[in-house]
């Protein structure tokens, strides 16, 4: 029996569908029946998921739409699209990428970047689709998060911050939005099988140059994030929960952490006095 369950017809907006969370996001609701608007920067990057509909003769549900969040230009134009539908039922904010390195050797024009996507294009796009739900007082807008949105990393601020926004955000979102029957939730995943820790990271070239005083700090993290690869969790979980929230016809909760060791992180940091919890996580990463 498939862990994802069946939906009735509906129409998602997905951001970031040529890899990751998107990707499988985008396959699994049309194979549930829904019609997916699957958008990403660049088109020429949407044969992964276009094989995966053709084998299952689900091409029909998806519309490939190419959007870059970062840009209000692109923004309107999906908005002009939009116009031409009848909306959207369900938005899910997942186009995202990490940045890295320590903060001193990081340029602000490179948070800038980080926070373009991770943040403002969520804020784009969610603007681009409310005027849709509003009318029809029904919705739904889940945005992919992190724990990184919970727990502070060394090396990862530009990544962690927009997370952190993210989170915020989307609290004062949902407060907003409940009286017009839109739902918004945060789903805040642990480490997974995906690109966004290869081909989705970029890190500071001055933290990884050996003459930098974060080098042997920096390469400590990376050691870390490498040798948790064999435990990185099976990105369908993630997907599975977001299927979910998707076919309920009310989502309670705000926030839904998932991952194994991820409920317990975020306990053990909001139970234990500040300095024993960087006393162990500066003891693990510089051993």
């Amino acid at each position: 029996m498939s862990q994802f369950p069946e939906f009735k017809e509906q129409t998602v907006l997905i951001t970031g569908t040529s890899s990751g969370f998107g990707l499988l996001s985008a396959y699994h609701l049309a194979k549930a029946g829904y019609n997916i608007i699957a958008s990403m920067r660049n088109l020429e990057k949407k044969s992964a998921l276009l094989r995966m509909l053709e084998k299952d003769k689900l091409k029909e549900r998806v519309t490939f739409v190419e959007l870059d969040v970062t840009s209000q230009r692109s923004v309107d134009q999906l908005t002009a699209f939009l116009d031409k539908g009848n909306g959207v039922d369900v938005l899910i904010n997942n186009a995202g990428f990490a940045f890295g390195g320590f903060s001193e050797e990081i340029h602000i024009d490179e948070y800038k970047e980080q926070f373009e996507t991770n943040v403002f294009g969520v804020m784009r796009v969610t603007q681009a689709v409310l005027p849709f739900m509003r009318e029809k007082r029904r919705g739904k807008i889940i945005n992919i998060s992190s724990i990184s949105g919970l727990i502070g990393f060394p090396g990862l601020s530009p990544y962690v911050s927009s997370k952190h926004a993210l989170e915020g955000y989307s609290e004062s979102l949902r407060l907003e939005l409940k009286p017009f029957g839109i739902d918004v939730a945060l789903i805040e995943p642990g480490s997974y099988a995906t690109n966004i820790w290869t081909t989705g990271k970029k890190v500071s070239k001055h933290s990884l140059n050996e003459g930098s005083p974060y080098h042997a700090y920096m390469r400590a993290i990376e050691n870390e994030l490498q040798a948790g690869e064999k435990n990185l969790g099976d990105p369908d979980q993630v997907v599975s929960l977001l299927l979910s929230l998707c076919n309920q016809s009310q989502i309670k909760k705000l926030r839904y952490p998932v991952g194994k060791g991820v409920k317990l992180s975020i306990s053990v940091k909001r139970m234990l006095p500040w300095s024993v919890w960087e006393r162990v996580i500066i003891k693990k990463l510089l051993k």
